[in-house]
């Protein structure tokens, strides 16, 4: 069976708090001797991710 993929949409600032989010905890990780392994691949994924315009429409009621 397939893995489930999942789409999240991150604005700029998001995505640079993301980064920045993890890439702290790889440092915390780092200092406390364990592995990092599972944020590096998330860091890549996230650092690597493509970008796609999309339009947002707003209703309000």
């Amino acid at each position: 069976m397939r893995e489930k993929k999942y789409y999240i949409w991150f604005d700029s600032l998001e995505r640079g708090t993301m980064i920045n989010c993890l890439n702290e905890m790889r440092t915390r990780l780092i200092t406390e001797g364990k592995y990092t392994d599972a944020v590096d691949d998330l860091l890549l994924k996230i650092i690597d991710a493509p970008t796609k315009k999309i339009k947002v429409i707003n209703k309000e009621g």
